[in-house]
């Protein structure tokens, strides 16, 4: 839900007067060659069409003048004040913008991009050059339309974005099917049935609410049946030829969001100007995101923009091309407000003072020395990870994983000696399994662990792999039960110190429910030591800090003029039934109410996501999903409500559900989804 802001907002500096005077076009509509008109808000300089400015753009499809509108205010009104034309468009079929809702990521969602660009470089107030940027679907949309060279675009800044939609997105994760694929995908269902603003749009707006709810596609069936890097998951995938990026590129992420791996791959891969940086943060934009250290994100833009959109000298080009954050050792909880560490900066990554330590894989321990071989049997609890983290934290909390001695306990676990000395993980560890396995499909997740002097398990960082892609990801292959292997499993890049006195765990397990769907069938996996080794990537303690970047301290427009009705909520309970041998895991996820001053909307969101299994019954897995989305101003009111149920059988993965939608308390409207996704390899 991309209406939250993570950090308290009362604790950033807040600028109200910039270099130039900022007027805001509310509603602009800007029209394509076939008839169709984006619905857009822009904040630009008062003086602009005296003095043309560049033009920067943040493309997604969640309604600037509602939902996203909270965040926008953080963000837009500085770029305009410090010389930009700055512009929330909305995707076709989102907001005001005409035409129907559509899937992620379409050919039709960059090519409408790519005419509203030319449009945008044609307008007088405009310089004649455009930049792009955006967090998590607006990063996915700078990258997707650099890689298609409008003539006018020549600097994008992506944020928690990803260069690959199959292995690094929310859909898949290690050829795993992520839980996260159906909460995202049944919420976005919803997001597509929402109403455009009789205010904009006047007594058309119930036929056009109408005309979404018949044609919002039901992207479930799409985003689990394609079960392999098909040419569904390749297309937008910039992955598939950095080469097409011109545009100058300066990539932002974070070490516990979901898509830092494809930080680092864009670091080394994309040709053009490039810079990369990665801090602390979760889900969200770095001037206002969790854990902190927060940095000036809207002065580190600027200077991109005047760089690349006006040509300024202002030294970023002599910078370092990647700089991380190392982050200190911290002690587990669910949610953290600030990261103790340090930046380093470098030319590549893994940086090339980097070195690999390998350990012997012995039983129970990491040696530097192999022990003679030894068979170990795993079979790890179905609900092993019920207490693990999310896959896509906001920093909201309680998203993080929590102290990690339970799932260790169902998990093969190999321990360091004590440090002698603190050593800095920087890379990505993998672990490299000798393996047999007594089921066709399964999957197995890799922990690296910072073990306290008291026994607490801290995560460091994680890995997935669907067994049926150990051999690749475009054509997946079932296991043969019974004969051995060879399989890596990458964790997450990382940087990370961790102190003398202090061991490193790694830990092996087969099943991770709530991250990610259960195969099938239990496994049984059983290990041959003599071919187990782990790999760890550890920055010297000799290695120099190169200078870095001074980032500026937090600083934003003042908030949007809002009424809080309700506070955004987390919560996430485990339960379990010892009589029925039931465990549940219940996430609320309520975005609070709030009431826009300025035209008198008031937004509702909330949801609940609950998944449960029984024994070790994997075919027992479910998961229900209810969202509540409404919208009211006065005496008007809309309100859709979702509920989907996820089950499985050997065969196939089973949805059920409906959105009720209504229309001043009155049922208007019902989507029923019916929907048996067969299982080929999860």
């Amino acid at each position: 839900m991309v209406n939250l802001v993570a950090a308290d907002v009362a604790t950033i500096e807040q600028v109200a007067t910039f270099p130039r005077r900022v007027r805001v076009v509310e509603d602009l509509r800007i029209p394509l060659s076939d008839g169709t008109r984006l619905s857009a808000r822009m904040w630009i300089p008062e003086d602009a069409e005296a003095d043309p400015v560049p033009a920067v753009i943040e493309y997604i499809p969640f309604r600037h003048r509602d939902f996203s509108a909270p965040r926008d205010q953080l963000i837009h009104p500085w770029f305009a004040g410090h010389g930009y034309a700055s512009i929330r468009l909305e995707t076709r079929g989102s907001q005001e913008s005409d035409g129907g809702p559509m899937d992620e990521y379409v050919v039709q969602e960059q090519d409408d991009a790519v005419e509203a660009l030319a449009w945008i470089a044609a307008q007088p107030w405009c310089s004649g050059t455009t930049g792009m940027f955006g967090m998590s679907w607006g990063a996915f949309s700078a990258l997707q339309v650099a890689a298609r060279r409008p003539p006018s675009l020549k600097a994008i800044i992506p944020v928690h974005g990803t260069d690959d939609r199959f292995m690094d997105d929310i859909h898949f994760k290690g050829g795993c099917l992520l839980t996260a694929n159906l909460s995202w995908g049944w919420l976005y269902f919803l997001y597509m049935m929402r109403p455009p603003d009789p205010l904009l749009v006047g007594d058309e707006w119930r036929d056009i609410w109408r005309e979404r709810i018949e044609k919002a596609p039901s992207v479930l069936e799409h985003w689990t049946g394609e079960q392999e890097k098909s040419a569904y998951w390749r297309h937008a995938s910039v992955r598939e030829n950095y080469d097409d990026i011109e545009a100058a590129t300066y990539v932002m992420c974070g070490w516990v969001d979901g898509y830092s791996n494809a930080a680092v791959r864009m670091a080394n891969g994309i040709k053009a100007p490039c810079r990369t940086l990665i801090g602390p943060w979760a889900h969200t934009y770095p001037h206002i995101a969790m854990p902190g250290p927060q940095i000036g994100f809207l002065q580190e833009a600027t200077r991109w923009w005047d760089r690349w959109l006006k040509g300024i000298d202002n030294g970023m080009d002599r910078e370092p091309r990647l700089t991380f954050y190392m982050q200190d050792p911290a002690p587990p909880a669910t949610s953290r407000p600030f990261r103790d560490g340090r930046w380093i900066g470098t030319d590549c990554w893994p940086p090339r003072e980097t070195e690999n330590v390998r350990y012997a894989m012995n039983p129970g321990r990491l040696d530097t020395e192999a022990a003679p071989g030894a068979p170990l049997t795993l079979k790890s609890p179905l609900a092993n990870a019920m207490s693990g983290g999310e896959w896509l934290p906001h920093g909201v909390g309680p998203e993080l994983p929590p102290d990690q001695r339970e799932e260790d306990a169902g998990s093969l676990c190999f321990d360091s000696a004590v440090l002698e000395h603190p050593i800095e993980i920087c890379g990505a560890p993998i672990a490299r399994l000798r393996i047999r396995t007594d089921t066709r499909l399964g999957n197995l997740t890799l922990r690296v662990c910072d073990v306290a002097p008291d026994g607490t398990s801290s995560q460091i960082t994680y890995g997935l792999l669907n067994l049926a892609h150990r051999n690749g990801f475009d054509r997946p292959e079932p296991m043969e039960p019974g004969a051995w292997m060879d399989v890596s499993i990458a964790a997450n890049d990382i940087a990370q110190h961790v102190p003398a006195g202090h061991r490193i765990r790694v830990s092996v397990s087969t099943e991770s429910f709530p991250l990610i769907w259960p195969a099938p069938e239990r496994m049984t996996v059983v290990l041959d030591t003599s071919g187990c080794r782990f790999d760890l990537p550890v920055w010297p303690a000799e290695a120099p800090d190169d200078p870095v970047p001074d980032f500026a301290k937090p600083t934003m427009p003042p908030p949007l003029d809002m009424t809080w009705l309700r506070p955004v909520a987390r919560e996430r309970t485990i339960e379990r039934d010892l009589v029925a041998d039931r465990w549940t895991r219940t996430y609320i996820k309520d975005d609070g109410a709030f009431r826009i001053e300025a035209h008198g909307m008031t937004l509702d969101t909330r949801g609940s996501l609950k998944y449960s299994c029984q024994g070790d019954d994997p075919l027992s897995a479910k998961a229900e999903l209810h969202y509540t989305i409404a919208n009211t101003r006065g005496n008007w009111s809309t309100k859709l409500e979702g509920v989907l149920t996820v089950t499985a059988d050997l065969d196939a993965l089973n949805f059920m559900g409906h959105v009720d939608i209504s229309e001043d308390g009155t049922p208007t409207a019902t989507r029923k989804i019916d929907e048996r996704v067969p299982r080929r390899v999860i």
